[in-house]
């Protein structure tokens, strides 16, 4: 923001005041959006008319590449230079943004709409203090430099962070991921915006403080009176968080209504697939594989003769496939609908598809944990950063056992210790004195340099983030290429070649073969995320350690993936440390849980019986997803010689959860609790606090 010219002076009295006005907040008519690329322009988004209501959330879904995020970056005209709106018509609180000269645009992104992005470490600047950033943002909307600094501290305590001073004189790098996005959401809302625009918002929080993020966009909401287009692939949180419903399908909208309507019983097939892509409540890969979207995107600036959805509908006929459909209007319980499908009344009896191939789960059951070997073991690992006071223990006395063909799933919140747990088994850390690694029964060596091209090969590694793992200036067939290269190479005798291999993977990972070409930078990031799952099953690795591999993947995709880990599990024994905080994805796929809270196990067990309760406090917190201030303890390592969690448990029970480390009790079946309250007892209050809530 620095360098533009300032808007003119605000009082401070004015931040935080409702808008009045009965204007759209946003209001799109007939909206097409293309780039043009190699010479030729491709249409991204076709005839896309929304409007947003003062004060409304509004929800816009679909998978990676439909168009999302093209809608807000035109409605901000932060298309890049080869993207152009070529037709239709774009206002922001009564105000025509394509009229708009250079001036009018930039007083409209300073005072009228704000926008929060996918990666909050992205959109604040590493080499400047939060306190610098944030008064910048209220300069910009037309407020002095000494009342810009008078009024963030305020503005950090709105978005709930306890201590203002501290975050302040911080860098972006000394704050956690939701402590940034709070930054971040502060710095939008600088403006008091009419309109505010998160894109994937809550991507890669836990689930403490994912409802900790949307608790406060919901109040700030009410508070400031605006309106909110809230872009995710996370349907849950649409529901959740949205009065209305937008899906976008190849970039046009395909169905729109109010949110409980659109989830009761949507009206267009996409949207009935999307939402059969999401896993069941309670449901595991023993019940078989989860339902998906068949087929793929078409291409940006496929012309499409009938409906553009018809070459993956299960309902297409000649009619689809001949004449695009109108959009059809009805009344709805709550409210207007909208849907562009010849045979919307029917969409909801669509039957399920099924897997993408036939599966047999009984074999796979049929062998019991005590029947496989356990080919990795950590024993007793601690890990610690620094020295002297400024130690901190970022894994205290863990143990763990891995088994073949097992998956186990290693769930906590933002800084429990997940990830260097995962590093530490990789050889990228090197444990403290005292503890060590195994594989098949062997001592691994701690570092990874130390270890031989075999072991190096047993082991390997999905990040969260593809953008840390994929070269951004190879294209896709090098990426995949290299590692399977390896593996046809110590094959001689098989007659697959490298090609075939190469197609056959990135067919798993519905990765379409026309990106062989791309480089890893023009890819969405969905698909970037399937290239990087390719990379590492191309060795053929025996076990596989997954660090948040769905997160940033919409329904269909996550279906697909998951369905892919399943099913290579169940052909090549593969073991997974699955990380995750979406606990309906650990439930589905894991037959093991292990809960960490500040570098401790706290709970170990069956999927089924730690889901099933009862559970540790801490894990009970984290399935209700109602933590208050979970950001501002989170990660947080003590010197208490009692229980880790009891600065925060809902079930302290007294002096002795302070003052003694709790012992591990079983629930029985392998399942152990570590935790001062008798099992039996932790069950019944369990039992009691789901009735209640079942109640109100």
């Amino acid at each position: 923001m620095s360098g533009q010219r300032a808007a003119p002076t605000r009082s401070i009295a004015t931040f935080g005041a409702p808008r009045g006005g009965d204007e759209d907040a946003l209001a799109l008519v007939g909206l097409t959006v293309a780039y043009r690329v190699k010479g030729r322009e491709r249409e991204v988004l076709t005839d896309v008319s929304l409007r947003i209501r003062r004060g409304e959330s509004y929800g816009l879904v679909g998978e990676s590449g439909c168009g999302k995020s093209t809608v807000a970056l035109a409605a901000l005209r932060f298309l890049a230079r080869n993207g152009r709106v070529k037709a239709g018509r774009i206002a922001i609180a009564g105000k025509d943004v394509l009229a708009l000269d250079a001036d009018g645009l930039r007083a409209l992104r300073a005072n009228t709409v704000s926008m929060v992005y996918q990666d909050p470490a992205g959109a604040l600047n590493p080499s400047l203090t939060i306190a610098r950033q944030l008064t910048e943002a209220f300069e910009a909307a037309g407020v002095s430099a000494g009342d810009a600094l008078a009024c963030a501290p305020d503005m950090l305590r709105r978005v709930r962070i306890a201590d203002p001073a501290r975050v302040m004189a911080s860098y972006p790098h000394e704050l956690s991921g939701g402590m940034q996005q709070r930054v971040v959401i502060a710095m939008a809302l600088a403006s008091n915006p009419a309109l505010l625009i998160l894109d994937e918002p809550t991507t890669g929080l836990d689930a403490t403080v994912e409802a900790e993020v949307l608790a406060l966009i919901a109040q700030l909401r009410a508070e400031f009176g605006m309106a909110v287009l809230f872009i995710s692939h996370d349907l849950a949180v649409i529901r959740q968080m949205c009065d209305r419903i937008g899906v976008l399908y190849a970039g046009r909208l395909v169905e729109e209504g109010a949110t409980r309507d659109v989830f009761a019983r949507a009206r267009h097939p996409y949207t009935v697939g999307l939402l059969r892509c999401l896993p069941a409540q309670g449901r595991s890969k023993a019940a078989g594989p989860l339902d998906t979207v068949p087929g793929e995107l078409p291409a940006p600036g496929t012309i499409a003769r009938g409906c553009v959805f018809a070459p993956r509908c299960r309902l297409a006929d000649a009619r689809c496939r001949e004449d695009a459909p109108p959009p059809h209007r009805m009344e709805a319980p709550y409210g207007e609908r909208m849907a562009r499908c010849h045979y919307h009344e029917s969409a909801f009896e669509l039957p399920s598809a099924g897997p993408a191939e036939p599966t047999d789960m009984s074999a796979h059951a049929a062998t019991t944990q005590s029947d496989r070997p356990v080919v990795l073991r950590a024993i007793d690992v601690s890990r610690t950063f620094g020295r002297g006071a400024q130690a901190v223990r970022a894994l205290d006395g863990v143990s763990i056992e891995l088994h073949a063909g097992e998956t186990l799933g290693l769930v906590g919140e933002s800084g429990s210790g997940k990830t260097t747990l995962a590093k530490l088994l990789l050889g990228l850390h090197a444990p403290d004195a005292g503890g060590r690694v195994e594989l098949d029964g062997e001592p691994l060596p701690a570092r990874v340099a130390r270890r031989s091209a075999k072991q190096r090969e047993a082991l390997r590694l999905v990040f969260q983030n593809p953008d840390l793992s994929l070269n951004r200036a190879l294209p896709v067939k090098r990426l995949i290429g290299r590692s399977l290269a390896r593996t046809v190479a110590a094959r001689e005798n098989e007659p697959v070649g490298l090609n075939a291999r190469l197609e056959a993977l990135l067919d798993a990972v519905r990765v379409p073969t026309r990106y062989l070409a791309a480089r890893a930078r023009q890819l969405s990031g969905g698909l970037k995320q399937r290239v990087a799952i390719a990379q590492a099953f191309a060795g053929e690795p025996r076990i596989v350690i997954c660090d948040e591999p769905t997160s940033a993947l919409d329904v269909s995709v996550q279906a697909a993936i998951l369905n892919l880990l399943a099913r290579l599990q169940r052909e090549r024994g593969v073991s997974y440390l699955f990380i995750s905080h979406d606990l309906d994805v650990v439930r589905y796929l894991a037959d093991r849980v292990m809960v960490l809270y500040a570098g401790q196990v706290v709970e170990t067990g069956p999927a089924d019986a730690l889901f099933g309760g009862p559970c540790h406090p801490y894990t009970e917190t984290l399935l209700a997803a109602q933590m208050s201030q979970a950001s501002e303890t989170n990660g947080a390592r003590t010197s208490t010689a009692g229980c880790v969690f009891c600065a925060r448990c809902p079930r302290r029970i007294g002096a002795v959860c302070d003052e003694q480390a709790p012992p591990f009790s079983s629930a029985g079946d392998g399942h152990l609790i570590r935790c001062h309250i008798p099992v039996d007892e932790l069950r019944g209050l369990q039992e009691a606090a789901k009735s209640a809530r079942a109640n109100v």
